[in-house]
């Protein structure tokens, strides 16, 4: 799978790079932008949930799966610039805005959005209804009311409600990942909300303790940019044991949320692997705690 989800975002930047005269530093950019590509959690959720479902239309898998990945890789361009984290790594390496200028990582989480709804547009020809659906389900998920573009937007409020500021930020992609996968094997994306949301919201307390509990050089970004920003996370809330209480909770809650498929206990041993993941996690936190 992770072959299949390499090639397919691969695919996609040669195609926002094209071909002839462009210019050199953006379309450098868009690649240094998505590679490294760490875990690929969001792309490998949506195969994952596709496959479990069937997977009848490949390709519209691999270009839903590309594109959920852009518009992650997009909105980390942005979140680390000057006017939000202003935040010199990522992933190990200089942020995209440190190593291009300002202004070529605006463009290129612009051009990067761009190129996914671009994506879904190709495979139109191929399932139209599924393509539309896709294009509705990424957008919704994006922008506003209810997208990450909403989770940004809540970080500039007075009074953040937390649960809707999680959702929106972290939850929203997630959630795209679980419905985009049904969608894309002709599926009901709407009983794959719950999974997607209680995925996300793990993946968003587990992000908060780490950026409470680990360093620098272990996160491969800046560390206590919750506290240095003054936002709400789930170790103010609730403290390191109430945190880790509730992703427990969360993770359980993913697992028993799954919907009937023929890929269930595939998916169930997903969120399982998932979890095994933060074992060193919990293990950094606990200690913490006591």
């Amino acid at each position: 799978m992770e072959q299949r989800i390499e090639a397919a975002i691969s695919a996609a930047i040669r195609l926002g790079q094209g071909r002839g005269p462009v210019p050199a530093q953006l379309a450098s950019a868009l690649d240094y932008a998505v590679t490294p590509g760490g875990a690929r959690i969001r792309p490998t959720i949506l195969t994952s949930v596709a496959m479990a479902c069937g997977d009848d239309a490949p390709e519209v898998t691999d270009a839903a799966a590309a594109a959920l990945e852009l518009i992650h890789c997009a909105s980390l361009v942005h979140d680390d610039m000057p006017c939000f984290d202003d935040a010199d790594t990522r992933r190990g390496k200089p942020s995209v805005h440190r190593a291009y200028s300002e202004p070529l990582a605006l463009l290129t989480g612009d051009s990067l959005i761009v190129l996914a709804f671009e994506l879904l547009g190709h495979v139109a020809s191929k399932q139209p209804m599924r393509s539309a659906q896709l294009v509705i389900t990424l957008a919704q998920r994006t922008g506003m009311p209810g997208g990450i573009c909403a989770g940004q937007g809540w970080e500039s409020e007075d009074k953040i409600d937390l649960d809707a500021y999680h959702h929106a930020k972290t939850g929203a992609l997630f959630i795209a990942a679980t419905q985009m996968g049904a969608i894309a094997s002709g599926q009901d994306a709407e009983p794959w909300e719950e999974l997607g949301a209680r995925i996300g919201q793990s993946f968003q307390i587990a992000d908060d303790l780490r950026d409470a509990l680990y360093d620098e050089a272990a996160l491969g970004k800046p560390a206590g940019q919750d506290d240095l920003h003054g936002r709400p996370n789930a170790v103010s809330q609730w403290g390191v044991k109430g945190a880790i209480e509730k992703l427990d909770d969360t993770l359980a809650g993913a697992i028993a949320s799954i919907p009937h498929c023929r890929g269930e206990a595939q998916l169930a041993e997903m969120v399982r692997r998932y979890a095994e993941r933060l074992t060193p996690l919990y293990a950094a936190a606990r200690t913490a705690a006591e």
